[in-house]
């Protein structure tokens, strides 16, 4: 789950991170409050789940309060790569001397959290990744101990010659390191981590992704959730339990379990098509998964065709048959559907849908070649 930047400020404030005040707002007026409070120079940010807000026009240096009042009314409501505008961040403008990147993110290679630490910050760190790679220090830290004293030291070391400099920044790093463990995040990053011409070192910026998983024991964090953010069919999908991602093909995918779920995918490329979803219904028998599943799966435009794909083991054939039949009699499906059933309550499976006009295969390579051609078909 993806957090706005404010939102991740608060939580590295209240786990001691020194940053500079700001507040939120989601109208000029309140903007031109919020920079009359703290006084000089501003900027006014674009609150949005999506990088790149600085090249698309999103961040803007404010001189006096009627100046931030100005950029707000031009940002929100403005388009960044989709997603709309509704809230802005008003902080006040620092005196830069140097930037760094201090990130922190859970590595499956080492099933362990990785910092990654560089003194190329302020830019995306793929690219500094991908063009001078020697810039970037990481360190597998191991959830144990957590993250000792000397390696934060070492990090920091990496990044700045001046020892109270250094120190400011190991405790920076222990705290992103606190905040990382303690919200179940996947994610928890600072870029930039400046300098100031006093000495300072201070968090300009903060990017925090909680792992979903993290939300079933910490409800507090589920509040932290901006649905506007997400695209419909995803929001839709994990409103209905659904495991669901949009992708940008014209297949439809219903399928049980993820691992099948990404062999049918794979199948559907094999064979000259392209997926327009991961959908996993998971192992329960309940028919409704099924009708939120083709609801959800509908309203994508680009779909031309949609296949399920169904193994029966707890997931009962039969229940994914019921649930074809009541989704088809509450509302119109106008793609081609192709269904593929084996497993449990197979044969009254194949009953149901006879009773329907529908036909079922068993195999799973006739099914998917069925489906990409009836998607190219339709194309």
């Amino acid at each position: 789950m993806n957090i706005h930047e404010y939102q991740a400020r608060a939580l590295l404030k209240a786990a001691g991170v020194p940053m500079l005040d700001g507040d939120v707002a989601s109208t000029p007026p309140v903007a031109e409050a919020i920079a009359r409070r703290i006084g000089g120079k501003v900027v006014v940010k674009a609150q949005v789940h999506v990088g790149g807000r600085g090249k698309a026009g999103g961040v803007k240096l404010a001189a006096n309060p009627g100046e931030a009042a100005d950029a707000a009314e031009r940002i929100l409501g403005m388009q960044i790569r989709g997603l709309t505008v509704h809230k802005v961040l008003v902080v006040p403008a620092a005196d830069i001397s140097s930037e760094a990147y201090v990130g922190l993110i859970m590595d499956r290679e080492t099933q362990r959290p990785v910092f990654m630490v560089s003194p190329a910050g302020g830019i995306d760190i793929e690219e500094v990744a991908a063009k001078t790679p020697e810039k970037i220090r990481r360190l597998p830290v191991d959830p144990t101990y957590g993250l000792l004293p000397h390696q934060a030291l070492a990090l920091a070391f990496f990044l700045y010659k001046d020892f109270a400099q250094v120190k400011a920044a190991a405790q920076i790093m222990e705290r992103l390191y606190t905040v990382f463990t303690h919200n179940g995040c996947s994610l928890a990053e600072i870029n930039p981590l400046v300098t100031t011409p006093d000495g300072r070192v201070l968090a300009l910026d903060a990017k925090v992704v909680i792992d979903d998983n993290e939300l079933f024991w910490r409800p507090d964090l589920e509040e932290l959730r901006d649905e506007s953010e997400e695209p419909p069919a995803e929001a839709a999908a994990r409103r209905a339990n659904l495991s669901f991602i949009k992708l940008d093909g014209n297949v439809g995918c219903v399928v049980n379990g993820a691992g099948l779920a990404m062999a049918t995918m794979d199948l559907v490329k094999y064979y000259g098509g392209e997926p327009a979803n991961f959908l996993d219904i998971g192992g329960s028998s309940n028919p409704e998964k099924v009708v939120n599943a083709l609801k959800i799966i509908t309203t994508d435009p680009n779909v031309k065709a949609i296949l399920f794909n169904i193994f029966g083991g707890i997931t009962r054939t039969d229940d994914v048959a019921n649930g074809i039949k009541t989704a088809l009699a509450q509302f119109p499906v106008k793609v081609p559907i192709v269904v593929r059933l084996t497993g449990t309550n197979e044969a009254e499976a194949f009953r149901i849908l006879q009773g329907i006009g529908m036909t079922a295969l068993s195999d799973m390579d006739e099914a998917v070649q069925q489906v990409v051609r009836a998607a190219k078909g339709a194309a």
